[in-house]
């Protein structure tokens, strides 16, 4: 049991800097409410899931070539600086009741499960941290273990999808117009400046 806690702990660890999930669920959860925040993060757990599995059977590694690693930058440059603009764009339009209908579970879900699909910092990151979790379970210890301490790092990412939900819908409760524009503007900056970032990075990778 402290092992399933200690991994725990590094499920949390890994999800609490900030990046563009975090910043999506603070727009979606302030605008929209709790749900749409928790289904951009269990959107991009799925991708973590999808990652760590393809790491367990060995085929994660071809993700992690010059070309795959352009390729991602690339697009999630593309996708998250049309994603800032598009939360920009909309920052001062109010939800109003109806449109919360519009505005569905399904398309939350998909933009967190796309975002961190097209992180080639997540990818990376999996592969280091999960690559070398995995070697160690099979080293040193039984594959029940080994997917005990998976549950636990699935938990700490569900724990802090739940506390990133639960900030970003006390925005939303408190109602205050002027304060969801400046949750909303400064969630769209974020976004595009982590374009920039993987657009910079795509090309160093183009020029190395």
């Amino acid at each position: 049991m402290n092992a399933f806690f200690t991994y725990m702990f590094l499920g949390l660890s890994l999800s609490a800097p900030i990046g563009p999930i975090n910043a999506a669920q603070l727009d979606k959860g302030a605008r929209y409410g709790f749900t749409h925040a928790w289904l951009i993060g269990l959107g991009a757990m799925f991708a973590d899931v999808l990652y760590m599995l393809l790491i367990y059977f060995g085929v994660a590694h071809f993700l992690s070539t010059p070309f795959m690693k352009t390729f991602l930058w690339m697009f999630g440059c593309f996708i998250l600086i049309y994603t800032g603009i598009e939360t920009l764009k909309n920052m001062k339009n109010t939800p109003e009741a109806d449109s919360r209908e519009t505005q569905t579970g399904i398309s939350s879900f998909r933009t967190g499960f796309v975002m961190a699909m097209l992180n080639p910092l997540n990818i990376l990151f999996w592969l280091g941290i999960y690559g070398s979790i995995l070697a160690d379970s099979i080293k040193n210890h039984s594959s029940e273990q080994m997917l005990w301490n998976s549950l636990g790092i699935f938990a700490g990412i569900l724990l802090w999808d739940f506390i990133m939900a639960s900030l970003a819908s006390t925005f939303h409760r408190m109602g205050n117009r002027k304060v969801l524009q400046i949750i909303s503007g400064l969630a769209g900056l974020s976004l595009i400046g982590f374009g920039f970032y993987f657009g910079y990075q795509a090309v160093l990778q183009l020029l190395s």
